[in-house]
């Protein structure tokens, strides 16, 4: 046994949890750094440590990372330059992308503008063939002038995407290994290591942001590793993945594009541990922090895993207006609103939340730091849900007065005072939220009305009664630890790593020798990351799957089989396997048609990790500490507010309440009461 350690930087919030050996937890937050992340990360450090006590030597379990450094080099385009290597009379591809308008009835939809512009954008003369066959070798005296050209413009990260390299990448690794040799300290991305699937766009956008992000997270995670190394933590640190694993520093710097989602990747992990601990087959997770908002499906307790997701998006819920990457991510929807995002009166004179936010700098403007525009915080604040002394347990204070003064713009816009403008702001946070949750879990096939809803992040429990009454939620759950809980989700994730490698193909006439290979080399992959994560062999475990469509199909169906389908070599286990999960999508199966395999996956991981944090809470139920006047609800006036260390196993609260911990605040409405269970779970249930 041992002390654990994990960090979760947010758009607003640095969010740490420290595990002791007998399953305590230290939690402590403090705002986010955005010039230097790093300083926000070692001052998390030292307030867990210190609180608990504790010196850095005894870290000698876990020290887990979930950043949002990638997104936001990505949202912000701070990226050094970065070049684009492709074949000859390819070089437009990221401006042309795939034709695709994601607003069909709009004549004016824009889209963000490629992230590796067309003048560093380079043409080679070579060819793969889509059979894989090498028709034209790379020129060596063509890639040498090449690495000249990129050295003479300044270029410090290159994206090799060759035609066809995920067929065959001798190509570009005869271009990486040249522009290494001539530029050694240039950054090279080969797409058919990054990315090696079909679909020429998605492709190459997915290898285009690891090349951006490359020069940004490897000195990033160095520099983290070595100043843990400085402060005497004995252990490398592991780094939290989009697809819901942890994996060693330097294979994370390598693919930094796998690292996109993990701060939200990590907050489902927890809400799928939870669901498995709560005996709840099928739970919807909604995590809401200072940013954003997201929502997850957990199903048979664990998140869905999707093959591609997009970034940057021109128009928040609009497929198709950002950037592809198609690594594996867990399966979450955007929400867009956190308790940053920021409330205007639109030119129709309607109200609207985010999607811009105020972050941490300058952040809402009861933060106190220089911002004046009106925020769902603040909102949260006017409406009395928040104690301003008692933010972040007093550390932090809040100035109502300057929430007041932001939200009354507001309120002159729409006519109304400045308590009806901010119940407005809470109110459509709420139905915003709620209709991208019923969009997430309709397009996957379930129905969402019945689903216990998993409240956390710092704002998430303030809002959650809200939205579940609108999902028709049967209970929404308050987990301990909540503000911090993705926190939490990294040290219960084991070291893995999700692997993908496309071979079109019939699945009645598959190339068994063809599988063999794919297979191989990403089991090859995944046990040399799992090895340099400091996993055992003997514990490594292995899942395959594979994408399917029904041939003349533009889309494919993931499926996760439950056999290795090379033992059998039968496709009937196969074609099973894919309409069962068809017909759960759609609803039919047109058996009729033949099946085509469109790329294989493989699932690497060590052991489950063991987590059952220490319960906490009072012997005997606990009073209310105070009543606090709130503007939120017809007909009352107060809340009776609690403290959540003082409740008790078994105890009731009746709505309309507000429980307090130092880095969130539950609210029960009128109408809903809370049993705190085993767990230290308040469950709320609406009334009938």
């Amino acid at each position: 046994m041992s002390y654990s350690l994990a960090v979760d930087i947010g758009g607003t919030f640095v969010d740490v949890v420290l595990r002791a050996p007998d399953g305590t937890l230290t939690v402590d937050k403090t705002l986010t750094t955005h010039h230097d992340l790093l300083e926000g990360f070692f001052r998390a450090v030292d307030l867990a440590l210190g609180k608990a006590k504790v010196e850095p030597g005894a870290l000698t379990g876990v020290v887990v990372h979930a950043t949002t450094v990638v997104t936001n080099a990505l949202i912000e385009r701070r990226g050094e330059a970065t070049a684009l290597v492709v074949t000859k009379g390819f070089a437009d591809v990221l401006s042309i992308r795939n034709e695709h308008r994601y607003e069909m009835y709009d004549p004016q939809i824009e889209f963000a503008p490629p992230l590796i512009p067309r003048a560093l954008t380079f043409e080679l003369d070579e060819r793969v063939l889509a059979d894989g066959t090498v028709q034209k070798a790379v020129d060596p005296a063509e890639a040498a002038a090449l690495a000249a050209q990129l050295k003479a413009r300044g270029v410090v990260s290159v994206a090799v995407c060759l035609i066809n390299g995920f067929r065959n990448g001798a190509n570009e690794q005869q271009v990486g290994e040249a522009l290494r040799a001539a530029a050694p300290g240039l950054h090279v991305s080969l797409s058919s290591s990054v990315a090696p699937q079909i679909r020429e766009y998605p492709r190459t956008s997915t290898t285009a942001i690891n090349a951006y992000a490359a020069p940004i997270a490897e000195p990033y995670l160095t520099g983290m590793s070595q100043r843990l190394a400085a402060i005497g933590a004995p252990n490398r640190p592991l780094i939290m993945l989009s697809s819901g694993g942890v994996i060693g520093a330097d294979t994370a710097s390598r693919n930094p594009v796998r690292m996109i989602e993990s701060g939200p990747a990590a907050g489902a992990l927890a809400a799928a541990h939870y669901a498995r601990r709560l005996g709840l087959a099928r739970l919807m997770s909604f995590d809401m922090g200072g940013t954003t908002a997201k929502a997850c499906l957990i199903e048979d307790g664990k998140p869905m895993v999707t093959g591609a997701f997009e970034v940057d998006r021109k128009y928040r819920f609009c497929e198709g207006s950002g950037m592809p990457v198609t690594v594996p991510s867990i399966d979450m929807i955007e929400i867009g609103a956190g308790g940053g995002s920021i409330a205007h009166v639109d030119d129709l004179g309607l109200l609207k939340v985010g999607p811009r936010s105020a972050g941490s700098e300058p952040g809402p403007a009861c933060y106190g730091r220089g911002g004046k525009d009106p925020t769902v915080t603040d909102a949260d604040l006017v409406l009395g849900l928040l104690d301003a002394a008692n933010f972040l347990g007093g550390d932090m204070a809040l100035d109502k007065a300057a929430a007041e003064a932001a939200l009354a713009k507001v309120a002159e816009a729409l006519g109304c005072g400045v308590p009806e403008a901010a119940a407005g702001v809470y109110r459509i946070v709420a139905e915003t939220m709620a209709a991208a949750t019923r969009a997430h879990a309709t397009d996957r096939g379930v129905d969402h009305r019945g689903l216990a809803l998993l409240a956390f992040g710092g704002a998430g429990p303030v809002h959650a009664c809200a939205v579940g009454e609108l999902l028709q939620s049967s209970a929404v759950i308050f987990p301990p630890q909540a503000s911090v809980l993705s926190a939490v989700g990294t040290l219960v994730t084991p070291v893995r790593l999700d692997l993908v490698r496309s071979a079109l193909g019939p699945l009645d006439a598959l190339d068994w020798g063809l599988v063999e290979r794919l297979l191989g080399e990403m089991w090859d992959e995944g046990l040399a990351a799992l090895d340099e994560a400091g996993c055992g062999r003997e514990s490594v475990r292995v899942s395959i799957g594979a994408d399917l469509r029904y041939q003349g199909q533009q889309n494919e169906v993931g499926v996760t089989f439950d056999h290795d389908p090379r033992q059998a070599r039968d496709p009937a286990l196969i074609r099973a396997a894919f309409e069962t999960a068809y017909l759960a999508l759609y609803g039919v199966t047109p058996s009729h048609v033949p099946i085509e395999i469109v790329s294989w996956r493989m699932t690497v991981q060590g052991p489950e990790i063991a987590f059952t944090p220490t319960a906490s809470g009072a012997v005997s139920p606990g009073a209310p500490k105070t009543r606090r006047p709130v503007a939120l609800w017809p007909g009352v006036s107060r809340a009776e507010v609690y403290d959540r260390a003082a409740l008790a196993v078994g105890q009731r609260i009746a709505g309309p309440a507000i429980i307090e911990e130092r880095e969130t605040t539950l609210v029960l409405p009128p109408g809903w009461t809370g049993v705190v269970d085993e767990l230290g779970c308040v469950v709320a249930r609406q009334e009938a």
